[in-house]
């Protein structure tokens, strides 16, 4: 539970037990995606799956972004209903369809319920970002029961990885405000990274071919 406790005359936030249920649903599901990939390689199939991480948001980072959403009161309930992906899972692909194939493959299981989806690839956002996005309800098995957690699932090529790994880092130097001449830059970026992608799956289409 998220707890504010006090220690002399300062408020401390105890998010040992808050964070525990995401960490437990970020490894389970490393386990599971990775699983996938061995699946296709023991069959001697090209797996859609490159590799696959996990991470767990820092409680600073969450204040950060409740503060961002406007959540007046901080307790366990609004931090979650208003924050999608503390728990995150991140799965990268060579190539564009590969993203569409994982999308297909974790709608059709059975062990969480997709609740949102967001296609950034087909409607890329204003800044360039290209990613696919998909919120799950993922059930966790507790002593004290079952609880159903939000993770946030990210597909997304090794072109569109790197740019977003760098943009980030820019972004957290710059706090969202860059010069219009940078923005710029990232954008093409962006599309220089997108094209080398198709390039990429159209080699891939003629080496098929022949």
């Amino acid at each position: 539970m998220f707890i504010l406790y006090k220690v002399g005359d300062e408020m401390v936030e105890d998010w040992q037990s808050f964070l525990a249920p995401y960490r437990q649903a970020v490894e389970e599901l490393k386990v599971k995606f990775k699983g996938i990939r061995n699946e296709f390689e023991e069959a001697n199939l090209q797996s859609p799956i490159e590799f696959v991480t996990g991470r767990v948001k820092r409680p600073d980072s969450i204040l950060r972004k409740a503060k961002f959403r406007e959540v007046v009161e901080m307790n366990e309930q609004n931090i979650e209903d208003v924050i999608e992906d503390i728990g995150g899972i991140r799965i990268m692909c060579q190539f564009v369809e590969d993203i569409y194939r994982v999308v297909e493959i974790l709608h059709n299981r059975e062990d969480f319920d997709i609740i949102v989806e967001r296609d950034y690839i087909t409607h890329k956002k204003a800044s360039g970002y290209r990613s696919y996005h998909i919120v799950i309800a993922y059930p966790i098995e507790r002593i004290t029961g079952t609880d159903s957690i939000l993770v946030e699932i990210q597909i997304r090529t090794l072109a569109m990885n790197f740019w977003a790994t760098i943009e980030h880092s820019l972004n957290y130097k710059y706090a969202g405000d860059y010069p219009m001449e940078l923005h710029k830059r990232l954008e093409r970026a962006a599309e220089a990274a997108f094209q080398l992608d198709e390039e990429m799956s159209a080699i891939r289409e003629e080496i098929k071919d022949a």
